[in-house]
């Protein structure tokens, strides 16, 4: 398994986001997550991320275990981090930095690359990604789906065993959503894992091998794709049809 989660409690405060989610996702799969806003998909996202601290359960991912009785060490969150990639819905790009420098910072510092081994590895997710003639823009000047595709490349420049995506397609027109699917999918066949967070069921059809249907912080109904056509629960017929 790629990710386990068993028992997962999350809080803000007095409110209780996650109820004793349990989830698994073996390696290599896409895993979308669907359900109406508030429902605690982007909540769990940030768990796997360690962005949230759940104050219970346990989770595998990438290889790692965590038990939540305890807050994880900062070395553990940074070990985490290197092996699970996040892009997020704002794409946080650093608007100070060029493409190119946006993709070799983490890796020259985190992983200790030279200058030369960074850039010839971005040089490769540039071209792969169609980015290769806007490496010396700054983000100001790329389009949303090109800034999309940049946040994209830098999560990949750390070579991660799980990529994490908050609403990859939202805001973004039909034809820039058709070539984040198409990433997404030829991502797949690299057998690196995948958890997406989407409001766009045509987005989730296209791209999930696996699904998690969620409501109120809560795991409804969990499987692989097949549930989009035959689903087991009347909530998730229900949300599908509209």
């Amino acid at each position: 398994m790629s990710i386990q989660l068993n028992g997962i409690n999350c809080f803000y405060g007095a409110h209780q986001a996650l109820f004793d989610i349990n989830l698994t996702c073996p390696e290599g799969e896409t895993l979308v997550l669907l359900g109406p806003s508030g429902a605690g998909k982007s909540s769990l996202l940030r768990v796997l991320n360690l962005l949230e601290m759940p104050r219970s359960g346990t989770m595998s991912i990438a290889g790692r275990n965590i038990d939540f009785t305890k807050t994880p060490s900062d070395p553990t969150i940074r070990e985490l981090r290197q092996n699970v990639g996040m892009v997020f819905q704002q794409y946080n790009l650093w608007p100070h930095l060029t493409v190119m420098q946006n993709l070799t910072e983490a890796p020259c510092r985190v992983l200790g690359l030279s200058k030369e081994q960074a850039r010839a590895r971005a040089d490769k997710l540039l071209e792969r990604l169609r980015l290769t003639s806007f490496s010396d823009r700054f983000p100001l000047h790329l389009s949303g789906g090109q800034q999309q595709r940049v946040a994209i490349a830098r999560a990949l420049m750390m070579e991660p065993a799980v990529l994490l995506f908050d609403e990859p397609t939202a805001a973004l027109d039909p034809e820039i959503t058709a070539q984040i699917v198409s990433i997404i999918r030829e991502l797949s066949q690299t057998h690196i894992t995948q958890v997406i967070v989407t409001h766009e069921k045509e987005v989730a059809r296209k791209t999930a091998s696996r699904v998690v249907y969620m409501e109120n912080g809560c795991v409804v109904e969990q499987g692989d794709a097949s549930l989009f056509t035959r689903p087991q629960t009347d909530a998730f017929a229900h949300y599908l049809s509209h």
